[in-house]
């Protein structure tokens, strides 16, 4: 297994494509059965194989990450060769960029000597998806990127 095997919720959410996942194996519903009571090793590879697929569905899309803790920020672009990484760290220690405060602070006070920013890129590993996924591990989340760009308008504005 590549990534790790889906929760069962997430699975039940998925249901249907999981059906049609099997219906591409040509394991039936009743074959489904039986292989989960009389071969549950099978039974749990196919589960990690369809895990698999999904996560590689979802990697592939991935463009933007954020990884925000109390007194930093890691905004990530999954570009196509490389990844590159905004870095902000708050040297205020009373400031908590996960709390609305912390973060309405920051945006107030951005461009003060209390903030400290790095940029940085680095190029894939061989494996794009996997370095992206071990960011998620870390505590990444996928975004839609509105704060990378923002913080990239902003270095580029002299």
């Amino acid at each position: 297994m590549k990534y790790t095997r889906l929760a069962k919720e997430q699975l039940e959410e998925l249901h249907e494509e999981f059906i049609n996942f099997l219906a591409t194996q040509s394991i039936t519903g009743e074959e489904w059965k039986n292989l989960k009571n009389d071969k549950p090793e099978v039974a749990e590879d196919e589960i990690d194989i369809f895990s698999d697929l999904i996560w590689e569905g979802v990697l592939n899309k991935v463009q933007y990450l954020e990884n925000i803790s109390a007194q930093y920020m890691h905004l990530f672009h999954c570009a196509e060769k490389e990844m590159k990484l905004f870095s902000v760290k708050v040297m205020n220690p009373d400031i908590d960029l996960t709390t609305a405060i912390g973060f309405n602070w920051f945006k107030k006070n951005w461009q003060s000597d209390f903030v400290e920013y790095l940029t940085a890129s680095k190029a894939y590993t061989g494996d794009k998806n996997l370095d992206i996924f071990k960011l998620i591990q870390q505590g990444s989340v996928i975004t839609k990127g509105d704060l990378y760009r923002w913080f990239e308008s902003m270095m580029e504005t002299p």
